[in-house]
């Protein structure tokens, strides 16, 4: 059987680039004849297959690591067309056009200003062609769009979308008032009408687009940051350890992504649930540890079989729950394939005379982190665990191994699939020094008793000249 899949899975590998090639031209065909279907100018489908081409061959407007779905976009973009030849084909007022609409739908699934800006020229110039030919109207929509963009970039609240809708609606009715001087209130109602409505509807279908084509928005990660939902409660009462350890790696995460530039919501929200695999077995893990290890009477074959498994029993519980794919990568990707190295190392000490231990056995199963905020959130794990058992946690101490752990993932290949460079490392390990050398930093020895107190006697105070002792009450 195993063999068979794998055959299976050659010949598709093997095909795939046709495949790609064919479903590709068959997509650009559709959308050439897409204007036609519109009874809009040929031209437009040229300058709609443009600018597919444009962003397929350009790398800096949509990465890897942003995880852009085409389906979604087209899907989109198809419906902004069908809808605005509807609005013109029962007469209604070309100012309900909704490209403010379309802005603010990419703008929240993608956080994306570079992308934003070229579906706005797009929207804007078929929206102009569709209204009769209109260069100012299509003027008039573009900077609209921009400004509602603008508006809603880092959407954190589902008011927001209301009151940008309201700002756009503003904008849309002056930016008409200029072009076509003297407006009546007749003609300035549907501009401004037409900012409400577009926020109305993005507000009422957002939920519905996020679970049909499993987009994660700031709002929905800011829902999974409610501490009352059931993995999070689940796991300050099973799983203590683990729940600390996935805060402490939350917020290192946060501030890392930050300094890069990277998703910072997404990292933090992602390292919170990186780990929940482990509730199914807490006490084998060390945080949740109390007195004896679990592993002491195990063979390192079972303990690193026990361990790894917290990977996939992660993603089960992440179906189980209904998380985003978004947040799923961060279970599946935390540790990339990297090696257990305890028991690995355990296991060749272990090791009998004729008995063989490959390393291929004693790695997780990957994949390798493949966005930024997968990969801080592997460091992020990997410094924390590192930096929690250093003996004296001075901040020269915890540089040295904050650096170690980092080159080693480097080393190890763990960052090959993801897009981090050397400079977004040396910020992330400055990130990382920082915050562990105030979490774990050394703490004075208090004497014991309270010989130095009088009981209901106040405290000496210090005069000037005197000198001051170093004293728990003084610091």
């Amino acid at each position: 059987m195993n063999s068979m899949n794998s055959m299976n899975s050659n010949r598709i590998a093997r095909y795939q680039p046709q495949i790609y090639l064919l479903v590709s031209s068959i997509i650009l065909i559709l959308l050439l004849l897409l204007p036609i279907a519109f009874n809009i100018n040929i031209l437009s489908g040229l300058l709609l297959v443009s600018f597919i081409l444009y962003f397929r061959f350009s790398p800096p407007a949509i990465t890897r690591d942003k995880r852009h779905n085409y389906l979604v976009l087209i899907f989109l973009f198809v419906l902004f067309l069908f809808s605005a030849y509807k609005l013109t084909e029962y007469r209604i007022p070309a100012a309900y056009i909704p490209v403010t609409a379309l802005a603010m739908y990419v703008t929240i699934f993608y956080n994306d200003l570079k992308l934003v800006f070229a579906f706005c020229v797009l929207a804007s110039y078929h929206a102009g062609i569709i209204a009769g030919s209109s260069l100012y109207l299509s003027l008039i929509f573009l900077i609209t769009a921009m400004a509602t963009a603008i508006l809603v970039f880092g959407l954190r609240k589902r008011s927001r979308i209301l009151s940008a809708g309201c700002l756009s609606g503003i904008i849309q009715s002056l930016l008409y008032a200029l072009a076509y001087p003297p407006a009546s209130f007749s003609s300035l109602a549907p501009n401004f009408y037409s900012g409400i409505i577009c926020a109305i509807v993005v507000a009422g279908t957002l939920p519905v687009l996020e679970n049909l084509f499993g987009v994660v928005t700031n709002i929905s990660l800011l829902e999974l940051s409610d501490f009352n939902h059931p993995l999070l409660k689940k796991m300050i009462l099973e799983a203590p350890g683990t729940y600390h350890h996935s805060l402490v790696v939350g917020n290192l995460a946060e501030r890392a992504a930050e300094s890069i530039g990277a998703n910072s919501l997404l990292a933090r929200i992602g390292a919170y649930y990186h780990d929940i695999g482990k509730l199914t077995h807490p006490e084998y893990f060390m945080e949740n540890q109390r007195l004896l290890s679990k592993h002491a009477g195990l063979a390192p074959s079972m303990s690193k079989m026990i361990i790894m498994n917290h990977v996939k029993e992660g993603i089960e519980l992440a179906r189980k729950y209904r998380l985003k794919p978004a947040i799923i990568d961060f279970i599946t990707q935390h540790h990339g394939n990297g090696l257990v190295y305890y028991f690995y190392r355990k296991a060749l000490e272990e090791i009998e005379q004729d008995e063989k231990i490959y390393e291929e056995g004693f790695r997780y199963p990957g994949p390798r982190p493949t966005s930024k905020e997968t990969a801080i959130v592997l460091l992020a794990d990997s410094v924390e665990a590192a930096s929690r058992v250093i003996s004296e946690p001075k901040a020269a101490k915890i540089e040295e191994v904050v650096h170690k752990v980092i080159n080693n993932k480097f080393i190890d290949g763990q960052l090959d699939d993801c897009e981090l460079t050397l400079k977004d490392l040396e910020k992330i390990a400055q990130v990382f020094t920082h915050m562990l050398s105030g979490i774990y930093h050394g703490r004075i020895e208090y004497p014991e008793g309270n010989h130095h107190k009088q009981k209901g006697s106040r405290a000496a105070a210090f005069l000037p000249g005197q000198d001051k002792k170093l004293h728990p009450e003084n610091l």
